[in-house]
């Protein structure tokens, strides 16, 4: 800094005031010194100011430095939990993908139940239908009667046997008594 707003402090400096032999050199005036001292306190002022300017932007400097690395972890922070994020949705989808094939296989199991249950209805219907009801009470009334004259038919066979039955009890019995008076 030593030339400043075209102020050379080395003119202040060699300033002489006479040469003892030969001639004299010209002594600055009071008005130019001051006019120099003057604008020598300003860039000196200026100066100090810019130091405190300079200062200043250092600790800002430092400021948006630590702010920067603070942006950096959070950054880093944040792509690591949109990662975690990312595979928590993953794992869902997945999820929601087996749910819906689950659904799906539920879902066609019942169709397939109803279409059967359909079909069904459908062979009931063909087979008891209001123009085949007369039909089905005749039939119906005949295997009645039917069955109702094979009973009387197994009935008549049971009282027959049951009377055969009692007959040969009855000759069973003066054999033994027959067999009993021997023995004694």
């Amino acid at each position: 800094m030593s030339e400043l707003a075209g102020f050379n402090i080395e003119d202040l400096i060699n300033v002489t005031p006479m040469n003892g032999g030969g001639g004299m050199q010209q002594e600055p005036k009071v008005e130019q010194l001051m006019g120099k001292l003057r604008r020598l306190q300003q860039v000196q002022t200026e100066a100090y100011k810019l130091e405190g300017i300079h200062k200043e932007k250092e600790e800002l400097c430092r400021k948006l430095q630590f702010q920067c690395e603070e942006s950096e972890q959070d950054c880093s922070r944040q792509l690591k939990q949109n990662k975690k994020s990312e595979e928590l949705l993953e794992e869902y989808r997945c999820e929601i993908q087996e749910f819906k094939l689950k659904h799906r296989k539920q879902r066609m199991k019942f169709e397939n139940q109803l279409h059967q249950l359909i079909e069904q209805h459908k062979n009931l219907h063909s087979v008891f239908t209001p123009e085949r009801l007369p039909q089905e009470i005749e039939s119906a009334g005949n295997t009645k009667s039917q069955l109702l004259s094979a009973e009387q038919i197994k009935l008549a066979q049971l009282h027959c046997l049951d009377e055969e039955l009692e007959e040969m009890k009855k000759q069973k019995q003066p054999v033994t008594t027959a067999a009993e008076t021997q023995e004694e």
